[in-house]
């Protein structure tokens, strides 16, 4: 007799949620619930990264009816209609759902919707019912953070900035990360003023410094605000405005304030520190290397784990969490060399060490070079690239590849497979690159800069 009503039971129906379920169900033919209290899909499909990119791509066509008139076209008039492009995406996101929802029912996994909450070690309530499973898959994500400032539950989220029924006039954004960046390009790009507060110097902490620099002056130099080593000490709504007040006394007002200030695990009111799961002081579920918590049989992967926070990453957890519980052996996931874009304006790519932590590992050499791109030629619109790579004296190996500019995500993408692979630079150089693009820049860098 079967001891639980299901094998597999998984909380959060996110990228890694989806993934798991799927592959548990396919591929092992175990019996799997999945559980999910919003849209199927998750922060990154519905909340994060496929509405965002739309809206980015909204946005570049500014850029490019700039840039056709120095192609001899002739732009009479152009107007943008934004509830316009707010309903096509909403159309694309429900046309992803229902896809979502195909590939699940194909698979054989059950959905159920509702909040999940750990019972005990084999049991997840949802309202007044309850399911059993002989293991548990926590995937739940995360949801943004809110400062504890004055009057902020005036403030939207990048949640709620993906659904705004019109475009704001002047938009204050706080936070400098990506989130801050790509929706500050965005607003900017559609013509709103922007305004964004950041405690350090530079926006994107974190990342190589070189690349900071150049994203902080392009924002700069398409006129977006950049208020840095400040912070909002309060806020007051007056008469449909925000008002706030930053550290040096100075105040904004604006019709929309935004929080892009972080995010945080989807652990609250889950019952899972009552049960024996641990968590961190940030609130996210520890585990071990394969992925398991403090529970024999409950894991845990995603953002919910609070250690790499990209779609990608979740994916291949949840694929080596499936793996590790029901195949032949335990699967562990790498997280050296990881790629990722920040689709700012302009977008940047990144993979392996910054040069700040390659300095504090390796002898390095840094190889770098600035242009603006040939497109750019005949439009006369100023938008800066910059490419860098970073490389051990001592081995020659690439450690760290960085770039800044026009498809940048995608060319680093490609670049990732070689880092990967532990190229050196000297096979960097000895490829032939394909001219005339940005991406020859990374084979054709000679010269170190002096240290």
């Amino acid at each position: 007799m079967q001891r639980f009503d299901f094998d597999l039971v998984v909380i959060g129906a996110g990228s890694g949620g989806v993934r798991a379920s799927r592959f548990a169900s396919l591929n092992y033919k175990k019996q799997v619930a999945l559980i999910e209290n919003r849209r199927i899909g998750g922060t990154c499909v519905m909340r994060g990264c496929v509405p965002k990119k739309l809206l980015v791509y909204g946005a570049h066509f500014a850029h490019d009816l700039q840039d056709a008139v120095g192609y001899g076209w002739s732009i009479n008039q152009a107007n943008h209609n934004w509830a316009k492009l707010i309903e096509e995406k909403n159309i694309e996101l429900g046309r992803l759902e229902s896809v979502y929802h195909k590939i699940l029912s194909d698979a054989g996994v059950k959905e159920l919707e509702g909040t999940g909450k750990l019972l005990d070690q084999h049991t997840v309530g949802m309202g007044s019912s309850s399911i059993t499973a002989e293991h548990i898959l926590i995937a739940t994500g995360g949801t943004p953070s809110i400062p504890n400032i004055s009057g902020i539950s005036a403030a939207i989220t990048s949640d709620e900035a993906l659904d705004l029924k019109k475009l704001p006039k002047k938009i204050v954004i706080i936070g400098g990360g990506y989130i801050a960046v790509e929706f500050a390009g965005i607003f900017n790009n559609f013509g709103a003023e922007v305004h964004i507060v950041i405690r350090g110097d530079k926006v994107l902490r974190g990342f190589d410094n070189t690349i900071r620099e150049a994203l902080s002056n392009a924002m700069k130099q398409q006129n977006i605000h950049i208020h840095s080593n400040q912070s909002v000490q309060i806020v007051e709504k007056i008469e449909g405005m925000s008002e706030m007040r930053l550290t040096d006394g100075k105040l904004i007002d604006a019709n929309i304030l935004m929080c892009a200030t972080g995010r945080e695990p989807n652990t609250h009111n889950m019952g899972l520190s009552e049960n024996g799961v641990e968590l961190d002081d940030k609130g996210a579920v520890k585990v071990d290397k394969y992925s398991k918590t403090t529970v024999d049989n409950i894991f845990a992967i995603g953002d919910v784990t609070n250690r790499v926070a990209l779609t990608p990453v979740a994916l291949k957890e949840a694929m080596a969490m499936v793996e590790t519980v029901y195949g032949e052996k335990r699967v562990s996931v790498s997280y050296d060399n990881i790629p990722s874009a920040v689709f700012s304006v302009p977008p940047i790519g990144t993979v392996g060490l910054t040069e700040e932590e390659a300095k504090e590992r390796y002898n390095i050499e840094i190889f770098h070079t600035s242009f603006q791109p040939l497109k750019n030629s005949l439009s006369k619109r100023l938008e800066p690239s910059v490419a860098k790579l970073i490389v051990d004296i001592e081995t020659g190996r690439v450690l760290g590849a960085h770039m800044l500019g026009t498809d940048a995500p995608e060319i680093i993408q490609g670049i990732a497979i070689a880092i990967k692979a532990g190229a050196t630079k000297e096979q960097f150089d000895a490829t032939l690159g394909i001219h005339p693009t940005s991406a020859e820049e990374f084979v054709t860098m000679r010269s170190p800069d002096p240290q």
